[in-house]
């Protein structure tokens, strides 16, 4: 039988009914970076697409759509998805690197990735739970400087399999080797939270870093760090 859901309709649980959190599991997009809209809008306009063009091809055009789910399950690699997507986008833009320089400058979230830090640094266990984009040639981990904070990475490409599917959460649970009660999981995407939190993993809906890390640090018994430098 699952377990009931702790999840609140603001931005998280309390967690009072069940062992002490053990574990912080972190989405990635929106999450560890800023929310990437303004960014890829700009790089549109600087290709001289139009703003909307990144998210409608990989949104709600029908190919560009199956080409990103191919992707975000490891069926095809970030090199193809390049070659196929850029077309897509408009006559003319360059396939070479496509996904890295679209998210180059999209920033890390340095206040969620201080509490990453510190959550660490107090014995808790980490994990990183993302539906990915493709790892090579742009790996997004490494170049947003957050991947070496976890103990544990769960990226869809790499499992075949993809949020919100329960099967990914569970798989989560596995390699922390920690029952759903023990952990707190934060996701910008409202539909991802349904499944952990019906699980009885505790749930943190991300709408803006600062009072997501003030809501997870209270959760964890944490004070809230400092953000981390630019060159950490």
């Amino acid at each position: 039988m699952p377990h009931p859901s702790r999840s609140d309709n603001s931005h998280g649980s309390t967690g009072s009914h069940g062992p002490a959190l053990r574990a912080l599991i972190l989405d990635f997009v929106g999450v560890l970076t800023a929310e990437p809209g303004p960014t890829i809008r700009a790089w549109c306009t600087a290709q001289g697409l139009d703003p909307g063009a990144w998210g409608r091809t990989l949104q709600d055009d029908p190919e560009g759509r199956s080409l990103y789910t191919e992707l975000e399950l490891g069926r095809m690699g970030q090199a193809e998805w390049n070659a196929r997507t850029a077309p897509l986008l408009g006559p003319g833009v360059d396939p070479v690197n496509l996904m890295g320089r679209a998210w180059e400058a999209v920033p890390t979230a340095r206040r969620m990735a201080a509490l990453a830090r510190t959550a660490r640094a107090s014995g808790l266990r980490l994990a990183l739970l993302s539906n990915s984009f493709g790892l090579d040639p742009h790996n997004p981990y490494t170049h947003a400087g957050i991947w070496d904070l976890f103990d544990v990475h769960v990226i869809s490409e790499a499992v075949g399999l993809a949020k919100p599917d329960p099967a990914i959460y569970h798989h989560t649970l596995d390699l922390l080797d920690l029952p759903p009660e023990a952990c707190v999981f934060a996701d910008d995407h409202a539909p991802n939270l349904a499944p952990a939190a019906a699980l009885g993993i505790t749930t943190v809906h991300v709408t803006d870093e600062q009072t997501a890390v003030a809501r997870l640090s209270s959760l964890l018994g944490l004070i809230p760090p400092r953000p981390l430098a630019a060159h950490d």
